[in-house]
């Protein structure tokens, strides 16, 4: 569909912007800007989809197709109109139509929406009628928001939390989405640079002036404490554990244990359907299954892994490599035991627990246990009193993560671990709502390092050449300014805006 409309442009072979059009007597002129249009809302069947055009060539295309006057109407106003094909004048649909002169539009631009009925055969047949008005031209993704972006509406910031905010799945990726695009990580990183500016407005002055003692006296020195209060917001900023980017992409939640302990019964248990195939066999499952769940409103990516233990099968042995990878690369570990396994005594339980901890996780490496749950599988095969006997054990031993008796099977425990296991994800997202903004892209992460240490480039060279020194805020402020797109953008915009969809 998309390149049938660039063919309804482009057949002529006449650049649009050299058409000239007198629709309804109202001649157009050439345009300054190429106008873009494309569907806004959803595909496929719906009741309202939402088209939207923007550019010089908007007000022709409202004059042509919804019958207004000369005069603009009334400004982001509902009308009720017949759209129609500016070329054989036939209705197309009866809708609404929104004008939104510019500069006070999403994109800076004269903007008009119309709002149709959604079925497939009305959609298309208003697109094409769009690509016949002379200078319209079907959008690319994420060019309405690029254009907003270049036209100052947005920073770079605010654009990735829209995006964002597109594709949120869960209640808390809409809420950190949400207060991205308000431009709370923005106005955070503009107070930086302003009194980074400041920092190298001293500093120069003190290069250029200090000769003729117009400057006073300290002026370095109150630099210095500025520079060393923002490295330390900078600090405590970057010392986020990674929560707004997990909540971004969503927790690694991995599923470990030895082989039958009932790893993809839990799997299968949590998603609420077969995702993973479960049998008496040993080393049933030898590659990684995945999939996405919404855990209380936070989004995590669970896989189910092979059993851990050796064996003679090459593809098998691929199978435990693989899983123990996974499980370095895990936010959080459901480490799964089979309670028939368990030795009656509780205290020998405990050891032999503590023992499977070590054989699951990576070698020589202190368990954290808030990245960890162990899992006691099949409870409906342990006596009442040995159960009580075991879980008052575990209690007992310190350094033991938390621990979740269930039984696939009969589904006991399985609410209580579900507990358990939404705390453990919300408290390595954090709440997206409370505290100072966090960090949700790698590469924020990576500018606001480079600008860390262009600070610290000034204290190095403060006392011995004070004009790096001033180069070291010169480069910070540089770093800043690519987060935002201030300074320096052109390198990324395609990056960030090719993951928008078209219309947006």
């Amino acid at each position: 569909m998309y390149s049938v409309y660039h063919l309804l442009i482009y057949s002529t072979g006449t650049p649009p912007c050299r058409f000239l059009s007198t629709c309804e007597g109202v001649p157009f002129g050439l345009a300054d800007a190429e106008s873009i249009f494309a569907l806004s809302s959803g595909h496929g069947r719906c009741g309202v989809a939402v088209v939207r055009a923007s550019g010089p060539a908007s007000a022709t295309a409202l004059r042509c197709m919804a019958g207004v006057s000369r005069s603009p109407p009334p400004p982001r106003t509902a009308l009720l109109r017949s759209i129609r094909d500016p070329i054989s004048k036939e209705v197309l649909d009866r809708g609404l139509v929104f004008w939104f002169p510019g500069p006070h539009s999403f994109t800076g631009e004269d903007s008009v929406e119309f709002h149709i009925h959604g079925g497939p055969a009305v959609i298309t047949a208003v697109l094409q009628a769009l690509g016949s008005v002379p200078g319209m031209r079907p959008a690319e993704a994420g060019e309405f928001t690029r254009r907003a972006f270049q036209a100052g509406k947005l920073d770079l910031t605010e654009v990735e939390g829209l995006g964002d905010l597109i594709h949120a799945e869960t209640e808390a990726q809409r809420r950190q989405a949400l207060r991205q695009m308000s431009g709370e990580l923005g106005h955070l990183y503009q107070d930086w640079t302003h009194r980074l500016k400041r920092c190298l407005a001293h500093v120069e002055a003190f290069i250029d002036f200090s000769e003729d003692e117009l400057i006073e006296d300290g002026v370095l020195n109150q630099v210095d404490r500025w520079v060393c209060d923002l490295q330390a917001e900078m600090e405590r900023h970057l010392k986020d554990e990674r929560r707004g980017e997990r909540l971004r992409s969503g927790v690694q939640v991995v599923i470990a244990g030895a082989t039958n302990a009932g790893k993809s019964s839990l799997l299968n248990t949590l998603c609420q359907r077969p995702a993973a195939i479960v049998s008496p066999i040993a080393g049933t499952t030898r590659d990684i299954v995945e999939t996405a769940l919404d855990i209380g409103g936070f989004p995590v990516l669970l896989s189910d892994t092979a059993g851990l233990r050796e064996s003679p099968d090459l593809v098998e042995r691929e199978g435990v490599r693989r899983a123990r990878e996974r499980v370095e690369q895990a936010d959080l570990t459901l480490v799964v035991a089979d309670c028939a396994d368990l030795p009656s005594d509780a205290q020998q339980a405990a050891a032999f627990l503590q023992e499977h901890l070590r054989s699951v996780l990576p070698p020589q490496e202190q368990p954290e246990t808030d990245r960890l749950l162990l899992v006691l599988n099949k409870m409906d095969l342990l006596p009442e009193e040995q159960r009580l006997e075991l879980d008052g054990e575990l209690r007992r031993v310190s350094g033991f993560p938390p621990v979740c008796l269930i039984s696939c099977h009969t589904k006991e425990g399985v609410h209580d671990f579900l507990t358990v296991l939404h705390s453990s994800v919300k408290t390595l997202c954090g709440d997206p709502l409370s505290g100072a903004p966090t960090l949700t892209q790698a590469r924020h992460r990576a500018h606001l390092q480079q600008c860390f240490s262009a600070m610290a480039q000034y204290q190095r060279y403060r006392d011995l050449d004070l004009a790096l020194a001033a180069e070291g805020v010169r480069l910070a402020l540089t770093s800043l300014g690519r987060i935002t797109g201030r300074v320096g953008a052109e390198e990324i915009l395609d990056i960030i805006f090719k993951d928008f969809c078209i219309g947006k």
